[in-house]
């Protein structure tokens, strides 16, 4: 990120609400406002660290809005922001966080908050910050007998539980893990209890 504060576009098709968000976040972040997924992609460009989307916008979807930035390679965080109960079609989604409409000033702003210090990592653990959200999401919403007979949910557990292994060494480096824990707090999935620390650095997650 630039010196400057970080850019944050907020993509929303309701212009009160877009301004909402952008009002909320301009004390501490750029903004950037879309009325629409068309007047997104005009806006998309290096320069942003994050991206609050809507999903269901007339004309070009949030869907097709987040399949385009990740296309285009622009290495940024994106956090769906929308009215659309999440199901199942999430897991193939490459978004960073999922809020569900609607969504208060202090819950916008821990967000981003959280997007932008995923930014500072790798990227595995970006990916495992991406899939406990989505593990997260789907377990909120759904029955477990659900969860238990969804073939795409199991892979992404198994995908989650690679993680987890591979990211030993790379959490064990991690100097402050009061951090670590601070990007799990919307998560709620347990991840940060499963994760082995150094040792002397035991700490308890989730009180």
């Amino acid at each position: 990120m630039s010196e400057e504060s970080p850019l944050i576009l907020v993509v929303e098709d309701e212009p009160d609400l877009a301004d909402l968000y952008a009002a909320w976040l301009g004390d501490d972040y750029r903004v950037r406002t879309a009325y629409g997924g068309r007047e997104a992609l005009d806006a998309l460009d290096d320069e942003i660290d994050a991206i609050l989307l809507d999903r269901r916008m007339p004309g070009l979807s949030g869907d097709e809005v987040l399949d385009e930035v990740r296309d285009r390679g622009i290495d940024c965080r994106v956090a769906m922001v929308t009215a659309v109960e999440p199901d199942f079609d999430i897991i193939e989604m490459g978004f960073d966080d999922y809020l569900v409409k609607p969504v208060s000033k202090e819950s916008l702003r821990e967000t981003v908050e959280s997007l932008l210090e995923r930014n500072e990592y790798e990227e595995g653990v970006q990916e495992l910050f991406s899939v406990s959200s989505k593990i997260a999401v789907l377990e909120a919403e759904k029955r477990q007998a659900e969860l238990e007979e969804n073939e795409e949910y199991q892979r992404l557990k198994e995908r989650h539980e690679e993680l987890q292994e591979e990211l030993d060494t790379t959490v064990s480096g991690f100097t402050e893990h009061e951090e670590f824990e601070g990007l799990f707090r919307e998560v709620g999935s347990g991840d940060a209890e499963d994760i082995d620390l150094p040792d002397g650095d035991e700490k308890e997650f989730g009180e």
